[in-house]
């Protein structure tokens, strides 16, 4: 088998290599700007996420010359060769819509200046140390390991640590399955959980860093107000008056907000700059202290605290630890702190009398075995004096006089509030994500880098922890602000060469972090913005004409000052660790559903990841916001809820091939293999409806108001499928298919109809509906009703045979044991906005269908355009039934059902057939045997019809202003045993004569032309055989007699409608059990005119018939 080959080309080698050469130029050229064209936009009007693999409109101008792809010429325009588009391939990006303009401008800017992409060192570890490294490091660790104790404190920020690494691990499979343009840890969840989650994850995200950048800058103030410059407050700091510190930290918070929103509005070049500079601070200040813990190991610093028995005193002018200078001298600064002199005598702190000063160092140094010391916690409540066998005692009422003296706790401690307060600092794991569009390689430096950054803080944060209890005094860890020591910083005394070094490295870093979470929060409340998944957002997604939000800056700063607002350190970092721990927890989640899934797509390159490290990362992120506040979990939770469902309501619909779509696909598939194909149990059945719609020729639905009766019945939220036949062939409808979808989901949508669409292309509406009713639903959520309206133009001469394809559908519903709902006049139906203030919604209960006509008003009584109405149900009585009997049982019956509604038995005997009845039976016969008969051109097919319509309505007409309608008697006189045909007789021979004059004009007529090959005397026996049975037609039409099954039906017809009438005829709504098609079908238009006449007169009809099963019962 050769391995070397070459290939030549077939013909015009260089033209074809020139012209192929430019077209990659210019298909690379508009790859880098135009990356989302008019394509991306699809027929919902909201933009796609598009590929430059398929539909791609920026090379129809280069055209394929060669001849040896012919084959495919016709596709070329859709689906172009992929010789050419190699180039767009190896380039691609996939860049989110929320920062197309900015990430455009900073791609024209790197070609611009050649700039190097950063690898993983510079591009991803470096900035995760920088932002995990920070403020509670330098300011609360001392504190939490002081009050926890070692090992508690060990547990602390193990479980905090192996929850980043744990999402770390998730984020690196996300990162790595695709690009993940800018957006970062929003655009990973919202591709993977959907816009709804997406959104309601990143706003927390959002304010999670907006609160974040408070938290450092209420840090800034404090370590400039505390330990560089105590004088600078504008309000005296005293322990008296601990509020006066919480003004300075408004008053200075709010200016320093200022200052650095106008330094992020000036340039983030600016603030990328000095990234560096802060992070050096940073790892300075770390190497300082590990290098102080080996110094203390053979020379520990000298920093004694002074202790009146067990407890510390603060050390702010205490300049000698002793009650007595010399045996005859006491000490009289401190005899003064603890005795108040007055006029008569001395009164002193019983404590101060009973105990002895002590002087021991705070820092003995690694080698003392303090660690021993150090391993219990020491929690206190707020108030306390600070004592150095790790307990606390509260100043009695005696001894608040002097509770200056001694070191107070300022807040109580516990684990959980500990745990709350030092989980900010392991946060900004998302750092490297945020940055994988300046990345060379973002799949390879993003795990690697994150993880390893991860793992060092980690190391760092643990050993430091077991480190300070090593090396500090107990009683020194548990003073937060450094009274002890003169007010200095608690690990500045550790570090080496000067706690200076600590303090300015501290001070920097701070305001470093401060500044980077000004300039990610605006950015990333620009990417939802842009998104348009939040529509109240979306004018923060404007800003400078290179991108830069202005806006959102705005927002920022403001939400920001809430933050500063709070002016306690420990009061705003577990508001924001609820922020971040939510969103970990859903980073969690994408990576576990996406594995679970097995989605095609799912194909991450970092392979060192499972589902049930994603699942125990997700548990731990849920576990430690209860742990850390259960009721600010509780209110970061209910305000994602609110996105949430604020989003699905109201947002844009996006479908980003999201992990909660195809979760929902895998619930339903495993709900529909759960549900059984066989017959529901009577007290599961509810309506599933198949609404059965037709299309005008602009393929709008023609009768609106079925969905809105739709959305009334569907109290019993069952499925709905609307359904519609195109009549043609795929191949040729498919676009006005498409349209007339679209079409009818509008609708529905506007109509708050919940359910399916589903169009057929069918070659008649016969078959298409047929389809429908068969294969409409999947698996067991099939339909068991189907709602159509009344063929109003079934009587049209232009189209006779239109009432067809109704008859044929209540035929299929009843073979495949469907309820069938016929509207009649649906276009007088009530919509979904108006109200019945009053009314009657009657029942006409004639044959039992299984409870259908009991459901179906309980149904439209929940909503609210029928709950006003009152139910009635009638119930017709023969000559041989109980009336009064039957009405008790039917109101037990009613009250077994827990139904509401007034019984009425009406009593219909058994009269003899009118004569009105019989001559519209004998009409309708006429005109049936007519159409079947005549052979007749079109328009002489019109006339004869309309005349004969014509005869009929005269002849009733007169039939009814000359005979008096008795109210409760039948509407015409009633004719004897032995009249009727002799009246019938007398009907039949006038209809003879006065159709004689047409009969005559018939035999007359010519038929149609035929072409045929026939001789000409052959043509003209013909002609005389067509005219001999036209004649033998007529003839055979008007002598006939009425059909005696058809003229009781019609009678039935007519007396019911009568009885509906005088009862029903102004009610809001008549429900009537609706008589079966015959089965023969010869009858079937007979059948269409008994339904006419049994509706006559009545504003709104549902005919019901139901599909053979019980669907209401008395049992619970």
């Amino acid at each position: 088998m050769p391995t070397n080959f070459t290939v030549v080309p077939v013909e015009q080698q260089e033209d074809a290599g020139e012209s192929e050469t430019a077209g990659r130029h210019e298909s690379a050229a508009s790859g880098q700007t135009g990356y989302r064209s008019e394509d991306s936009l699809w027929g919902d009007g909201n933009p796609r996420e598009n590929s430059p693999f398929i539909h791609n409109e920026m090379d129809k101008d280069n055209l394929y010359d060669g001849k040896n792809m012919a084959l495919f010429e016709e596709e070329m325009d859709s689906n172009p060769m992929v010789s050419s588009l190699l180039n767009k391939l190896a380039n691609y990006t996939n860049l989110t819509q929320g920062v197309k303009e900015h990430e455009e401008y900073e791609d024209r800017k790197r070609k611009e200046m050649k700039e190097t992409r950063m690898g993983t060192f510079i591009g991803v570890y470096l900035p995760c140390l920088q932002n995990i490294l920070g403020v509670i490091l330098f300011l609360r660790l001392t504190w939490i390991v002081g009050s926890a104790g070692v090992l508690e404190s060990f547990c602390i920020v193990l479980m905090c640590c192996l929850c980043t690494m744990l999402t770390a691990i998730s984020m690196s499979a996300i990162a790595t399955n695709g690009v993940v343009p800018a957006g970062g840890s929003y655009y990973m969840i919202s591709r993977s959980l959907g816009p709804e989650f997406g959104g309601a994850v990143g706003l927390c995200f959002y304010l999670g860093t907006t609160f974040a950048g408070a938290m450092y800058i209420l840090g800034t103030i404090e370590i400039l107000l505390t330990y560089i410059s105590p004088y600078a407050a504008i309000f005296p700091i005293e322990q008296e008056d601990p509020q006066a510190m919480l003004n300075n930290m408004r008053v200075y918070g709010t200016c320093i907000i200022a200052l650095m929103a106008v330094v992020v509005f000036v340039g983030v070049k600016y603030v990328n700059k000095l990234a560096l500079v802060f992070l050096a601070c940073v790892i300075l200040s770390i190497m300082a202290i590990y290098a102080g813990v080996i110094k203390s190991a053979f020379d520990p610093p000298d920093f004694p605290i002074c202790l009146l028995g067990n407890r510390v005193l603060a050390k702010r002018s205490l300049d000698i630890c002793a009650k007595y200078i010399s045996n005859n001298t006491i000490n009289e600064a401190l005899w003064n702190k603890f005795c108040i002199t007055t006029n008569y005598s001395t009164t002193c702190d019983p404590y101060f009398i009973a105990n002895n000063l002590t002087e021991i160092q705070g820092i003995p140094g690694v080698a003392s075995g303090v660690l021993l010391d150090n391993l219990w916690s020491g929690y206190s409540k707020k108030g306390s004096i600070v004592e150095r066998n790790q307990t606390s005692s509260s100043a009695g009422e005696g001894q608040k006089a002097y509770s200056q003296n001694y070191i107070l706790t300022d807040i109580m401690t516990y684990f959980t509030m500990l745990v709350g307060i030092y989980f900010p600092s392991v946060t900004g794991i998302m750092a490297g994500s945020n940055r994988s569009g300046d990345l060379k390689d973002a799949q390879k430096s993003i795990p690697f880098g994150t993880i390893l950054a991860i793992a060092t803080t980690s190391f760092i944060y643990l050993s430091c922890v077991v480190l300070f209890g090593a090396c500090i005094e107990g009683a020194l860890l548990r003073d937060k602000f450094g009274e002890a020591v003169s007010g200095q910083l608690v690990i500045g005394t550790l570090a080496w060469p000067s706690p200076w070094v600590i303090v300015i490295g501290s001070f920097f870093s701070t305001c470093g972090a401060g500044l980077q979470s000004l300039t990610g929060a605006p950015r990333l409340l620009q990417a939802i913005a842009r998104d348009g998944i939040v529509p109240f957002l979306q004018v923060f997604g404007h800003g400078k004409a290179n991108g830069e939000p202005t806006w959102a800056l705005l927002l920022t700063a403001g939400i920001c000052e809430i933050g500063i607002l709070i002016a306690s350190l420990d009061s705003v970092a577990p508001i924001l660790s609820m922020f971040f721990l939510m969103c970990y927890m859903f980073v969690n989640l994408a990576c576990a559903l996406q594995t679970l899934l097995r989605t095609p797509n799912w194909r991450p390159r970092f392979k060192y990841y499972h589902w049930t490290l994603s699942f125990v990362g997700m548990s731990l992120c849920l576990a430690l916001m209860f742990i850390c506040s259960w009721y600010y979990a509780l209110v970061a939770m209910l305000i994602a809820g609110c996105i949430y469902k604020y989003i699905e309501y109201r947002g844009a619909e996006k479908e980003w091939g999201d992990g909660i779509r195809g979760l929902s696909l895998n619930a339903a598939r495993y709900a529909l293999l759960r549900v059984e194909h066989g017959a529901t149990h009577t007290k599961n059945w509810r309506p599933q409806i198949l609404v059965l719609v037709n299309l005008d020729s602009e393929q709008n639905v023609k009768h609106p108001r079925l969905l809105s009766l739709t959305t009334q019945l569907k109290a019993g939220k069952g499925l709905t499928i609307v359904g519609s036949v195109l009549q043609g062939t795929f191949l040729d409808k498919h676009v006005e298919a498409q349209k007339g979808e679209e079409n009818v989901k509008a609708l529905m949508t506007a109509e708050k109809t919940k359910g399916f669409c589903q169009l057929v292309v069918s070659p008649s509406v016969r078959d298409g509906m047929s389809h429908l009713i068969q294969a409409a639903g999947l698996g067991g959520m099939k339909h068991n009703t189907v709602l159509m309206a009344w063929p109003n133009s079934w009587k049209q001469p232009n189209n006779p045979y239109s009432w067809k394809p109704f008859v044929d559908t209540v035929r299929d519903a009843t073979t495949a044991q469907q309820a069938l709902l016929v509207a009649k006049n649906i276009d007088s139906f009530p919509t979904n906005q108006e109200r019945f203030a009053e009314g009657n919604v009657d029942v006409w209960w004639i044959v039992h269908d299984g409870g259908m006509l009991m459901l179906l008003p309980f149904l439209l009584r929940q909503h609210k355009v029928w709950r006003k109405c009152r139910m009635r149900i009638f119930t017709v009585a023969q000559m041989d039934d109980n009336s009064i009997q039957m009405k008790k049982d039917l109101q037990m019956f009613l009250y077994h059902l827990r139904l509401d509604a007034e019984v009425e038995v009406v009593e219909m005997f058994e009269n003899d057939i009118s004569a009105f009845t019989y001559e519209k039976t004998l009409m309708m016969e006429q005109r049936s045997q007519m159409l079947k008969q005549m052979q007749l051109s079109k328009n002489e097919r019109e006339r004869e019809i309309q005349s004969i319509t014509d005869e009929s309505r005269g002849s009733i007409r007169r039939k009814i202003y000359s005979i008096p309608r008795p109210v409760a008697q039948d509407s015409y006189p009633l004719l004897s045993n032995d009249k009727p045909l002799t009246e019938a007789q007398i009907i039949h021979d006038r209809n003879t004569a006065s159709h004689s004059a047409v009969i005559a004009k018939s035999s007359n007529a010519a038929p149609e032309r035929v072409q045929m090959t026939w001789t000409k005397e052959k043509l003209i026996a013909e002609k005389h055989k067509v005219k001999d049975l036209n004649v033998t037609g007529y003839r055979d039409i008007f002598n006939m007699k009425p059909n005696q099954s058809n003229v009781r039906r019609m009678h039935t017809a007519v007396k019911l409608n009568e009885v509906v009438l005088n009862r029903s005829q102004h009610a809001q709504l008549v429900l009537l059990n609706m008589p079966g098609p015959p089965k023969n079908k010869q009858g079937d238009e007979n059948y269409m005119e008994f339904l006419e006449v049994l509706t006559e007169g009545l504003n709104r009809v549902l005919l019901v018939r139901g599909g053979g099963r019980e669907v209401i019962t008395i049992y619970s």
